[in-house]
C-alpha cells in the first residue's frame, strides 16, 4: 500500500474523541441488565417499575443501570405525570441494539 493510499486511510478514521465514545457504548453493552433494557424499549417507553418488574431487579439495580445508559445517551427522560418515563435516544440506537442481536444469533447457527 503507498503512502497516499496510507494517509487517505488515517483520514478516515474516527477522533480520538469519537473513539473513546464508541467504545464506552459497547461497554455499555457488555452489561445483561444495561441490554435488556435496551431490548424492552426497543419495543416502547417504560417507567423504573416496569421494567423492574420485567426483569425482576430491585429498582436500585435498574435505576444504576439507567444511570449509566442516560450518561450515555443511550436511553433519554420524560415526565408522564409523577412517572419519568424512558425511551430510546433515538434511532441509532435501536439499530446498534437490532444489529448486535443479529449477529450474536448468527454465531448460534
Amino acid at each position: 500500500m503507498d503512502e497516499a493510499a496510507i494517509k487517505a486511510m488515517i483520514h478516515r478514521l474516527p477522533s480520538e474523541q469519537v473513539l473513546n465514545r464508541i467504545c464506552q457504548t459497547f461497554g455499555a453493552l457488555q452489561c445483561t441488565t444495561r441490554l435488556q433494557i435496551l431490548l424492552l424499549l426497543q419495543l416502547g417507553p417504560l417507567c423504573v417499575t416496569d421494567i423492574e418488574n420485567i426483569l425482576g431487579q430491585s429498582q436500585s439495580a435498574i435505576s444504576h443501570s439507567l444511570r449509566t445508559l442516560r450518561q450515555l445517551d443511550l436511553v433519554r427522560t420524560k415526565r408522564e405525570g409523577r412517572f419519568t418515563v424512558y425511551h430510546l435516544a433515538d434511532e441509532h440506537v435501536s439499530v446498534l441494539v437490532e444489529m448486535c442481536q443479529k449477529h450474536a444469533k448468527e454465531m448460534e447457527s
